[in-house]
């Protein structure tokens, strides 16, 4: 019999949810996404540490002798997550997230920015933009961001998504795709009521499943690849999603676990659904996100902590580069 995991490919586009290479070539997925999280996690590891020096020895040089470890590490960070996509786009077949800079959620301007100096240095490196997916906070801001962007023929990947709003606001923007992250919600669920919930009861399960089923009734373009996975349990919950991004240790049980998959996500039954159809402007979507706790409390909680996790990747990478000019001293 086949594995969930060969079944669930059957139905849904796999994304691998990591920066670990080997996880990669082990699971064989489509895609793959990572975040500051998962790239500071991947530069601890010694199996990557060439890929870190790397870009380390050439920020230097580009920043100049005189340029200090702190502000080298600071604008090494942009393109260590590069180096890493580019490996990565080495293993998987399709498409690379590439994150903008968490700090930078709240200013349109300077999303886009960004997203233009990552699609750049993927160029440079002979890498067409369609290849990759710049992935935003799902801001307003980040939104209009996005929505430019697009326009530009640069695709996005909406992240830290929680809420219909968001979804909607994604949608009419006509975005590639979302990410709403359904540990995440049953998270703040789970500590908001004290209850646990399983299976088809699951808040993240039952807010990615609205989510669908409003994209196929009203014919948006725009795909749901649900993220942020406590248990396989979820994951078979949304089989048949348009994209699922995995961590390793869920890939594994999947791909160790026998029985039937039943597709639980489908197009043709979402067009049957209840959803009412919502315009979203920039006063709704303030309005509906401020009346939604959960996603209020989520988004927020979210965007710091990637940003936390972009200074603490800062701090290593500075500490880090003072190790290689030492050494370099030494054996000058």
């Amino acid at each position: 019999m086949a594995t969930l995991l060969e079944q669930l490919k059957q139905y849904t586009t796999v994304v691998a949810d990591t920066g670990d290479m080997q996880s990669m070539e082990k699971f064989k997925p489509t895609d793959s996404t990572t975040n500051p999280s998962l790239i500071t996690a991947a530069a601890n590891m010694p199996a990557y540490s060439q890929i870190v020096d790397g870009v380390l020895k050439q920020a230097k040089k580009d920043a100049g002798a005189s340029a200090d470890d702190k502000a080298v590490a600071a604008a090494a960070f942009k393109s260590l997550a590069v180096a890493f996509g580019k490996k990565i786009l080495e293993i998987v077949p399709g498409r690379v997230s590439t994150e903008v800079d968490a700090r930078l959620s709240y200013d349109t301007e300077k999303t886009i920015s960004e997203a233009h100096a990552i699609i750049k240095q993927y160029e440079s490196a002979g890498i067409k933009k369609e290849r990759i997916l710049i992935k935003i906070a799902s801001t307003w801001e980040g939104i209009k961001a996005a929505e430019q962007l697009e326009q530009e023929g640069i695709h996005c990947n909406l992240t830290l998504l929680f809420g219909l709003h968001q979804a909607i606001a994604c949608a009419e923007a006509k975005v590639t795709l979302i990410s709403p992250f359904v540990g995440r919600i049953l998270d703040w669920y789970k500590k908001d009521t004290g209850k646990d919930y399983v299976g088809a009861d699951d808040p993240g399960v039952q807010s990615v499943t609205k989510i669908y089923d409003y994209y196929k009734k009203f014919g948006y373009k725009t795909q749901v690849m649900g993220a942020s996975f406590r248990n396989i349990g979820e994951i078979k919950e949304l089989a048949g999603s348009d994209l699922l991004t995995i961590a390793p240790k869920l890939l594994a049980e999947l791909d160790a676990t026998e029985g039937t998959l039943e597709r639980k996500l489908d197009p043709e039954k979402a067009k049957s659904s209840d959803a009412v159809k919502i315009s979203i402007d920039k006063a709704t979507f303030e309005k509906m996100h401020a009346e939604d706790r959960m996603a209020h409390d989520k988004l927020k909680e979210g965007i710091e902590g990637f940003s936390k996790a972009l200074e603490e990747l800062e701090q290593l990478l500075a500490k880090r580069l003072s190790e290689i000019s030492a050494k370099e001293t030494v054996n000058a």
